[in-house]
C-alpha cells in the first residue's frame, strides 16, 4: 500500500501543473510517437470491452472510442490529476456513457472489483511500462485479464538504436527529470508473457527505433 501511496503521489506531483496549465497533451504529440499507430493496430471486434492501464488525460481513450464507435472503454491511472483530466475529456467529448474512468494501481488492479468485469477483448498500456517500477508483473496480469482471442498492446519508448548518439543523450535526460526508464527487454518480456499464455506476440520497431510496440495475443 505504501508503494501505490507514493507512485501516486509522485505522478500527482509530475504532472499537476502540466495537466493544469495543458502543457502535457501540447507537448506528448511530438515524441509520444507510437500511441496513434497503437490505436490503429487495436482493431477490436464490435461490441467489444477495451481496457487502458494508465489512461493519463484521456487522450488515447478518446481516441480510440472515436476510431471504435461499436467498443466500450474502461481506464484506469494511479495519478488523480490525469483522472481529473479524463474525466473533464470523456465528458467534453459526450463520450461519458462508451466510457469508465477509476483510480487504480497497475501493479494490484482488479477489474472484477473496480468495473465488475472479468475479462477484455483488448487491453493497452501507452507509456506507461516505463514509468510503471513492477513492469512485468503488470504487464503478467494484464495478459491474464485478457479474453480467449484477446490482445495486450504496449506502445512506448524503444532502445533508439538507430538514432543519433547527441539525440540519445538530451532524450535520457528528459526520460531522467520525468521518472522515465524505456525497458529495453519490453520484446523478449513480450515474447515469454505470450508463450505462457500459448498464444504469441508482434514487435514493431518504429522511428528509427524511437518506438517500440508489442503485441500479446491470447489463443
Amino acid at each position: 500500500m505504501g508503494e501505490t501511496v507514493d507512485h501516486g503521489a509522485l505522478m500527482d506531483r509530475v504532472y499537476r501543473w502540466q495537466r493544469r496549465f495543458g502543457f502535457y497533451d501540447s507537448t506528448r504529440k511530438y515524441y509520444l510517437l507510437a500511441r496513434d499507430p497503437m490505436i490503429a493496430g487495436l482493431q477490436p471486434p464490435r461490441d467489444a470491452t477495451v481496457l487502458e492501464i494508465g489512461c493519463g488525460t484521456g487522450r488515447n481513450l478518446v481516441e480510440a472510442a472515436r476510431k471504435y464507435p461499436g467498443a466500450r472503454f474502461h481506464g484506469v491511472d494511479i495519478s488523480r490529476e490525469m483522472l481529473s483530466a479524463a474525466s473533464a475529456a470523456v465528458a467534453r467529448n459526450s463520450l461519458v456513457g462508451r466510457v469508465r474512468l477509476a483510480r487504480a494501481d497497475a501493479a494490484g488492479f482488479d477489474p472484477a472489483r473496480t468495473f465488475g468485469h472479468e475479462s477484455y477483448d483488448r487491453i493497452f498500456i501507452s507509456y506507461a511500462v516505463s514509468m510503471i517500477p513492477q513492469w512485468r508483473a503488470v504487464m503478467c496480469d494484464a495478459a491474464r485479464h485478457l479474453a480467449p482471442g484477446g490482445e495486450l498492446h504496449i506502445a512506448d519508448f524503444g532502445d533508439m538504436a538507430d538514432l543519433p548518439a547527441w539525440s540519445k543523450t538530451a532524450m535520457y535526460k528528459w526520460f531522467h527529470w520525468y521518472h522515465v526508464t524505456p525497458r529495453r527487454d519490453l520484446f523478449e518480456a513480450a515474447t515469454e508473457i505470450a508463450s505462457e499464455l500459448g498464444g504469441t506476440s508482434d514487435h514493431r520497431r518504429l522511428h528509427r527505433g524511437f518506438s517500440w510496440i508489442a503485441v500479446i495475443k491470447r489463443p
